[in-house]
């Protein structure tokens, strides 16, 4: 399957949250209780039983409210950093690009959620497994969109291919600018590159996004060197063993008594 792409377009999104109900029913998660936090937006962050939610941010410039809405959910990186933390194997990236979570093998170490730079797993306490948005891969891989951008009624979420979303992303990209001068993508590049791609219309830390999302360095550093550099000692470790283990058989020295 080719690299797909889920193409927010922020600029035409109303904030009715239905993407976030449709999330809800397609995963069949449970409902939470919610309260008005700033201005329309009712979740803070995310839960183990809300995968996808609205922001709205309120920006009064130029004697003009704007607001600015964003879907929230798992960005599916291209490197993510949740997959390199994960000490169990559970997390796996799809050929599409989705980052999915195998509940089975998942042992709720919480590497995951300290690691990823948007702060999107989370490990529910009772059953010691993380969860995050999917993606909708089961609906992917069958051909049909996913459950967000089925429901989206004013043609903010569009999915498609990735090379073909992106290049409908640039041509959005170039009408909103003529309007919103700060209007960017945030999605192209970084994290190797997102499978949510967003068109912002200010810049990201606007959003509550990091400007530049990584790997944690101290995960690079224990992933790439110290794990690779502290398994080849503990190999030469080994070796040693047992090349004085079988240099001690050729001398006798494990004969009853020691050495003659």
């Amino acid at each position: 399957m080719t690299k797909k792409m889920v193409f927010v377009d922020t600029s035409k999104c109303t904030g009715c949250k239905a993407c976030s109900v449709a999330c809800k029913e397609w995963n069949e998660l449970p409902a939470e209780k919610t309260q008005l936090l700033t201005s329309y937006q009712t979740q803070m962050n995310f839960t183990t039983k809300t995968w996808t939610y609205m922001t709205v941010i309120e920006k009064y410039e130029n004697q003009t409210m704007n607001w600015l809405m964003r879907k929230a959910q798992c960005f599916h990186c291209a490197d993510p950093a949740c997959l390199k933390a994960c000490s169990s194997g559970a997390i796996t990236q799809t050929e599409s690009g989705y980052v999915v979570i195998n509940q089975d093998k998942c042992i709720g170490c919480g590497y995951c959620v300290e690691n990823c730079p948007f702060g999107v797993p989370k490990v529910d306490p009772v059953k010691k497994k993380s969860s995050k948005c999917t993606g909708c891969i089961d609906r992917v891989e069958n051909n049909l969109l996913p459950a967000c951008v089925q429901t989206c009624q004013p043609g903010a979420l569009g999915f498609g291919e990735r090379d073909a979303m992106l290049a409908q992303a640039k041509k959005r990209l170039a009408e909103v600018q003529k309007t919103h001068l700060k209007a960017q993508l945030y999605g192209e590049t970084e994290m190797g590159g997102l499978t949510y791609l967003y068109l912002l219309l200010e810049s990201p830390e606007v959003y509550g996004l990091p400007a530049n999302p990584t790997v944690p360095l101290s995960l690079t550093i224990w992933k790439d060197v110290v794990r690779p550099v502290g398994s080849v000692a503990v190999g030469g470790a080994a070796a040693a063993v047992v090349l004085g283990v079988f240099a001690n058989l050729l001398r006798g020295n494990y004969k009853e008594g020691g050495k003659d």
